[in-house]
């Protein structure tokens, strides 16, 4: 996008503006497709896609099953690498207050509702997701964990 409002770049960090903004256009990362009438569907941010086994998995779709689920409070889903699909999917899920989720039906949730592929591998339920201001999680803070945890 490009226009008198948005922004020319990051303050005192050349090498990000550099990498967003290029020939007066700011690349926002985000991916979409156009329906025959002509409007955009927004589906993901590109450094968020998983890709398994050769197939895009938009996290935001994953998502959007699992908080169909009474229990579900929150939820956010990253791809964790895999030596035989190249990512798998991964679910951080939070319950609502007072409410124990059960995985299995979690998974049901998602046999019923995706693509088996697209369905998350592991599931990992927490009391939080971190996030930063306007409550956006921080995937970057959720990939750590799982390094981590090995």
């Amino acid at each position: 996008m490009r226009g008198p409002t948005v922004m020319r770049g990051y303050w005192n960090n050349r090498e990000a503006t550099q990498e967003v903004v290029q020939n007066g256009w700011l690349r926002t990362g985000d991916m979409g497709c156009f329906d025959e009438d002509g409007f955009l569907t927004l589906k993901d941010r590109y450094k968020d896609l998983i890709i398994s086994g050769g197939s895009n998995i938009y996290p935001r779709e994953v998502e959007e099953v699992l908080l169909a689920h009474p229990a579900v409070q929150e939820v956010s889903v990253i791809g964790r690498h895999s030596v035989e699909w190249g990512e798998d999917v991964v679910a951080f899920v939070v319950p609502r207050p007072g409410e124990h989720l059960d995985t299995a039906e979690l998974d049901a949730l998602c046999l019923e509702s995706i693509s088996r592929f697209k369905r998350p591998k592991t599931y990992i339920v927490t009391d939080a997701l971190p996030k930063k201001n306007y409550s956006n999680v921080l995937k970057t803070e959720l990939r750590k964990r799982l390094l981590q945890a090995g």
